[in-house]
């Protein structure tokens, strides 16, 4: 008999590493099963990115991977718990068969829930809803001991592998990677020193990377703003099928920022 497929969730965000994570699992030959995005509906995380989550639902939509968002509080403590609940029945393959779902099989209440009122809803969004056991979580935790700690007990519960293939990873060859493996990316919220205005938005290729290194190094943080110093949106990537057009201004609020994206949606 052969043996069967490893299948995996993976926790994204749209940003860079968390997308990166996503071609590193369909590399190693696993089924991605499902993307699983939490939104936050407090004002902060500790575990998970604010701003721009619902790009990941353009990005499975644009690969065929069904989609899994989730609603958390934000909470310290009790945020892993409540992605723990939602994932508890997808990962024993119980929660019901796998059908591609259209944006008017979606309520109206999900949709106002977890997608922006302005976007274009995308017609090829699949529900995942798994009958098959899951057998892994893979994340793009780079050096957060809290959020590597909390995801691995969580999937220990769960009984299923957690995996970071970012972990430690170093920070320059990381993002040169990214630009290597053609992942076209822009920065949507800046919060450091020495980032100002003109970044918000800006989009990641080599001449801004080296800029951002000299930023970087000057002011003390890793060019990979693992520290939060700044937060991405991956436009594109080689697992996805279409490029996402952003429409949107930079948002300026003194010594911090963020890219209000008007619209966002699926280029034909």
């Amino acid at each position: 008999m052969c043996p069967r497929l490893v299948r995996v969730l993976v926790l994204s965000s749209g940003g860079k590493d968390s997308c990166y994570a996503v071609w590193w699992a369909l590399l190693q030959g696993w089924e991605v099963a499902g993307i699983v995005t939490v939104r936050v509906s407090g004002d902060d995380s500790m575990m998970f990115q604010l701003p721009s989550t619902a790009l990941a639902g353009l990005q499975a939509a644009s690969a065929g991977i069904p989609w899994l968002p989730v609603i958390v509080s934000g909470e310290p403590e009790v945020e892993i718990g409540q992605l723990e609940a939602a994932l508890l029945p997808q990962v024993r393959g119980i929660a019901g068969s796998l059908d591609e779902v259209h944006s008017n099989n979606w309520t109206e209440e999900e949709w106002a829930t977890f997608w922006p009122p302005n976007w274009p809803r995308p017609a090829n969004l699949m529900r995942m809803h798994s009958q098959t056991p899951i057998d892994g979580l893979v994340s793009g935790a780079l050096r957060s001991d809290y959020q590597r700690t909390r995801l691995d007990r969580m999937a220990e519960r769960l009984a299923i592998k957690s995996f970071a293939p970012l972990w430690h990873n170093s920070a320059s060859k990381h993002m040169q990677d990214l630009l290597e493996q053609r992942f076209f990316m822009m920065l949507t919220s800046v919060s450091a020193d020495g980032l100002t205005e003109e970044w918000v938005g800006r989009s990641l290729d080599q001449q801004s990377l080296g800029e951002l290194g000299v930023v970087a190094a000057r002011y003390g943080f890793t060019v990979d703003g693992e520290g939060g110093e700044f937060e991405t949106a991956v436009v594109s990537a080689p697992w996805m099928n279409s490029r996402i057009t952003i429409e949107g201004a930079p948002l300026w609020q003194g010594q911090r920022g963020q890219f209000g994206i008007e619209t966002a949606s699926l280029t034909e």
